[in-house]
């Protein structure tokens, strides 16, 4: 599905991308200027995009897979934090604001590294999360034909306490089956 989307780069949250990347921290012995809101490390045909708001995530390299790697921070990140990314060739955009506002968050994305379809593949709080902050167009849920029943099973969407209610509303596209009994369902997302 990943690949049928054809997106110019993939969104995680810390908690997912942190499965991906299992580097320690590993900051320079100094730190000279670092670059304050955006660090440009490469451009590329694709990227692998990290919401990380306290700096938590580590990199053994600018690259995940074949995609370049470009964390979103929040602007209370340490500059030598700052530094191990940019020393690791990871690119990276400091919020501005008190609170990461995930809105011009993606239009920098889309500003310096050229990104305008970026697939949402994150867990339910950064799916919630964008789905809150209205930056959704399009939701595509597989559903595959097994039982978990489990009580602490996660959501794909979670929202805190107030949820998503009265915010966004889905409007159906498309139901397509695909391989092994999985059935493909595509929403528009819409303002409440």
């Amino acid at each position: 599905m990943h690949d049928e989307l054809d997106g110019d780069a993939w969104l995680v949250g810390r908690v997912t991308m942190a499965e991906m990347t299992k580097a320690t921290a590993h900051p320079p012995a100094s730190v000279t200027d670092v670059a304050r809101p955006v660090h440009v490390a490469t451009r590329a045909d694709s990227y692998a995009v990290a919401l990380d708001p306290s700096g938590k995530l580590h990199f053994d390299g600018g690259t995940l897979g074949d995609d370049h790697v470009v964390v979103l921070l929040g602007r209370d990140v340490p500059d030598d934090h700052l530094a191990e990314l940019a020393n690791d060739g990871v690119s990276y955009v400091v919020a501005t604001a008190a609170t990461i506002d995930i809105a011009a968050m993606l239009h920098v994305l889309g500003d310096a590294f050229g990104i305008r379809r970026l697939l949402l593949e994150g867990g339910a709080g950064i799916n919630g999360s964008l789905l809150a902050a209205g930056v959704v167009d399009e939701m595509h849920v597989l559903l595959a034909p097994a039982i978990d029943g489990g009580t602490d099973t996660p959501s794909i969407i979670a929202n805190g306490t107030e949820g998503l209610a009265g915010k966004v509303r889905l409007r159906f596209r498309s139901a397509t089956p695909v391989d092994h009994g999985v059935v493909h369902l595509r929403y528009a997302v819409e303002p409440a």
